[in-house]
């Protein structure tokens, strides 16, 4: 009696600790065929911001600064959508030093605006584009080469789209950095809150990963759920308290549903 005690508790562990790794193999099998399958619908895009800023009314400074960000092809002729608040922080800049510095904040004025747009193309030359549209709202920016790729650009369909509930897990594809070699990646996020008013968007856990703004984000059976962004509002009056618990008041990175993503890129003026 005493070894069949013994016995049983040990079968049972045997029979329950081989699971694990295979859920985590059946996920990572999901997840390559959507990397595989998607990957090179996610772009580097180049720009030139020029930033201007100034201190209650005080002289201007400005300053010229380069930065890569991701992008989604939306349409083979090029559109792609990207985060406004990456491209233009401006604004986002201003709520957040409006809420971190009460009334001294709320008398700096910063405005970004763009001088130079490219889109790395797969094989290794720069299409020059230009924004097309923007929604600060929804903190989109949409860009189209200026000229018609010579092949179709592989890009994502919007209307293949599902919706996420909270702790679901989503797949977000994006591209490195030059240190990196430019690599396509993909990381594993989770939906931690779910955000109805003003409107429907999702709010992706705080660990730290690779995924970045302008990335997609997909459900494990492989549909678009949407795209990463940045919500802010200005807090002024807030009392000063901008930045709590290692995030900053008044800023969140959200995931954008494909449907307004989709609903936003129809007003985009058409090619050429």
């Amino acid at each position: 009696m005493r070894a069949k005690t013994i016995l049983l508790p040990l079968l049972i562990l045997l029979a329950v600790v081989p699971a694990a790794p295979s859920r985590a193999d059946e996920l990572a099998d999901k997840g390559r065929e959507i990397f595989q399958q998607y990957q090179h619908a996610v772009v580097t895009v180049q720009l030139v911001t020029k930033t201007k800023m100034s201190f209650g009314g005080a002289g201007e400074q400005s300053n010229e600064a380069k930065q890569d960000l991701t992008g989604t092809v939306l349409d083979p002729s090029g559109l792609t959508v990207l985060s406004l608040s990456a491209c233009e922080p401006g604004e986002m800049m201003q709520n957040i030093m409006a809420g971190a510095g009460g009334d001294a904040g709320s008398k700096i004025k910063m405005n970004t605006e763009l001088s130079d747009v490219k889109i790395l193309l797969e094989d290794g030359s720069e299409a020059p584009a230009e924004v097309v549209l923007r929604d600060k709202d929804l903190d989109l920016a949409f860009i189209r080469p200026k000229t018609k790729p010579a092949k179709p650009m592989t890009a994502l369909d919007l209307s293949q789209s599902a919706p996420a509930r909270v702790l679901d897990q989503v797949l977000a594809l994006n591209r490195l950095g030059q240190a990196a070699g430019r690599a396509y990646a993909v990381s594993i996020e989770r939906v931690s809150a779910v955000v109805q008013k003003p409107r429907l968007f999702y709010i992706p856990e705080s660990s730290a990963t690779s995924t970045s703004m302008g990335c997609p984000a997909f459900s494990l059976d492989g549909k678009l759920v949407g795209i990463f962004l940045m919500r802010s509002v200005n807090t002024q009056g807030s009392g000063g308290m901008g930045f709590m618990m290692g995030r900053v008041e008044g800023v969140t990175a959200i995931i954008l549903p494909a449907s307004d993503v989709l609903k936003a890129a129809k007003q985009a003026p058409e090619p050429k």
